[in-house]
């Protein structure tokens, strides 16, 4: 598919039916989009993100739409360690029976800072929440999907190694080098597709904070760019793996279809 079809995808109503899908970032923006999405595709979806209240709403959006009922996973990327996502899978496996996919959406962008006046403490939190949690999540993750019939793991990806990013362009050329290597290891038996989306500037709070001069309604929302996150998940995509998918900047009036 090309990226216009990738946007203007529009899957079977049951493409995830009775699966288990991990999101992460799942409280707000792009995570949140894609959560719901994944869930009125017959998913059930664990949400993950550090903000419980967040996370409720968006659960209780779910059940409003009559959806699966998600379940509930705070978690603080940036001093979560790897017992914790241990217990995280060990729950999934009791409580759900199985993992089929994961949506690794979560981010935090620092400041733009020069590298020569970057703080260590920023440069740490960025690295680890951008790059090492991922890392640890699909580590923990693994033997379950391996399991599943048709797993898959979706990367939110952002082409960001430019001057001023940092430790946030440093994790994401870096994520973008975990999801290749995780796709070659895993192209054939198990297999399990792994691909990457960049979806350029979004009308997210993240994207906000970081540009207050900018004119939010200029950028499209985050549900106009649900569809390739729910190809690249579903069994459409077939073997289709191993690829970052970039997208300019999407119109304010780019939407899926119903």
């Amino acid at each position: 598919m090309n990226q216009h079809e990738l946007l203007n995808y529009t899957p079977n109503k049951d493409l995830l039916k009775n699966k288990v899908i991990l999101v992460t970032g799942a409280g707000d923006g792009i995570g949140k989009a894609i959560a719901q999405s994944y869930a009125a595709h017959g998913a059930t979806v664990v949400l993950l993100s550090k903000t419980i209240k967040k996370l409720e709403r968006v659960y209780d959006a779910i059940v409003a739409n009559g959806d699966p009922d998600p379940a509930i996973y705070p978690l603080d990327l940036e001093g979560a360690n790897m017992g914790d996502y241990l217990q995280m899978v060990e729950h999934i496996k009791e409580q759900l029976g199985g993992l089929d996919g994961i949506a690794l959406n979560a981010a935090w962008l620092p400041n733009y800072t020069p590298i020569k006046f970057y703080e260590i403490a920023t440069w740490s939190k960025a690295m680890t929440v951008n790059l090492h949690a991922n890392f640890l999540i699909i580590q923990a993750c693994l033997p379950l999907l391996e399991q599943a019939k048709d797993p898959a793991i979706v990367v939110s990806s952002h082409l960001a190694n430019q001057a001023f990013n940092g430790a946030y362009g440093v994790a994401k050329a870096g994520l973008d080098a975990l999801l290749k290597i995780t796709a070659e290891e895993y192209d054939d038996k198990p297999f399990i597709r792994v691909n990457g989306i960049d979806t350029g500037p979004i009308r997210t709070h993240l994207r906000t904070n970081h540009f207050p001069g900018e004119n939010p309604q200029t950028l499209a929302k985050p549900t106009a760019v649900v569809s390739p996150y729910l190809y690249f998940m579903g069994a459409d995509a077939e073997r289709q793996t191993g690829e970052i998918i970039q997208f300019d900047r999407i119109p304010s009036d780019t939407m899926p279809k119903d």
